[in-house]
């Protein structure tokens, strides 16, 4: 049974660890919040305790603690010697994120759950055999209305996942080239940004959306697939160039696993606890996601 160390477990903790248990693993958390621990004890963690200071050695960390936390729970993690597991974004900070990677090489690992979601995997292998020809592009849409975070902005929270998702299917990120920022004193309310150009890849994160969307489009030469849903059984394909006017003769609907993209990678982090192959996202692809959000972010006039 996998020893694992929780460091958070708040909204997204939570599911992380109902995962965990369902795997097999004895868990124990650590969170400052009373409220937090309460939960997990009712959910089935063993040991509980405000820092990772008061958790017995383990055999991997997982940190579901705020963005704002990162740099200092994977500093304080690295101590233990195990391999991590950190939400993304890894750290809001390029230079601290350069620096703990170096550190942490081969031990830091990045949650990325859409490099886990079949319908985003289906899409990397349209791409990868050219059923489609040729890809020109990605759009990658995430909108919604507010953001239950308060120490980062939504191109933080967002943001990551579309460069996980290019860099799934494209193998690739490509480099940043325009961006603009919806703003409100002093926040960032949206982006819309612009990474390469052969493939490029067009990206909208926003907090000000009524309509929930969670929408990825893969552009080839001889039609367009796309995940158009948080969670689907399916994605769908329309084949043709789209010039001659009118709707698409016919849209297919591919199925995919309809399993979880969280317990697959915790799957994944958990099976590498045990000698298999690494989590997808290393942490030298994690400090590449916050050194594109950074430069973003720079395009777009934030944070001067």
């Amino acid at each position: 049974m996998p020893r694992i160390a929780l460091l958070g477990c708040g909204r997204w903790g939570r599911n992380i660890l109902r995962d965990l248990l369902s795997l097999g693993c004895e868990v124990f958390v650590a969170d400052p919040n009373p409220e937090a621990l309460k939960y997990a004890q009712s959910a089935g963690a063993q040991i509980l305790g405000t820092t990772l200071n008061d958790l017995p050695q383990s055999d991997g960390l997982v940190i579901a603690s705020p963005t704002s936390t990162h740099a200092a729970v994977i500093e304080s993690a690295l101590f233990r010697g195990a391999p991590i597991f950190v939400e993304k974004p890894m750290i809001c900070n390029l230079a601290d994120a350069q620096r703990l990677a170096e550190r942490a090489e081969g031990r830091l690992f990045v949650m990325d759950k859409w490099r886990y979601h079949p319908g985003i995997e289906e899409l990397r292998r349209i791409c990868e055999s050219g059923e489609l020809g040729r890809c020109f592009g990605m759009r990658l849409e995430q909108a919604g209305w507010g953001l239950p975070h308060d120490d980062v902005d939504v191109i933080w929270i967002l943001l990551p996942h579309c460069i996980s998702i290019a860099l799934e299917v494209l193998g690739h990120v490509p480099a940043a080239r325009h961006a603009f920022a919806e703003q409100h004193k002093g926040r960032a309310l949206s982006m819309h940004a612009v990474l390469g150009d052969s493939p490029w890849v067009t990206m909208e994160v926003s907090v000000r959306s009524p309509v929930k969307r969670r929408e990825f489009y893969l552009h080839c030469e001889d039609g367009v697939a796309w995940l158009d849903e948080g969670w689907s059984d399916h994605i769908k394909i329309a084949r043709g160039a789209g010039v001659s006017g009118g709707e698409a003769t016919e849209i297919e609907r591919r199925p995919v696993s309809p399993e979880l993209p969280l317990l697959r990678e915790l799957r994944s982090f958990v099976d590498h606890l045990g000698g298999g192959p690494p989590p997808r996202s290393s942490a030298r692809e994690g400090v590449l996601a916050v050194q594109r959000i950074s430069e973003l972010r720079a395009l777009a006039g934030l944070d001067r």
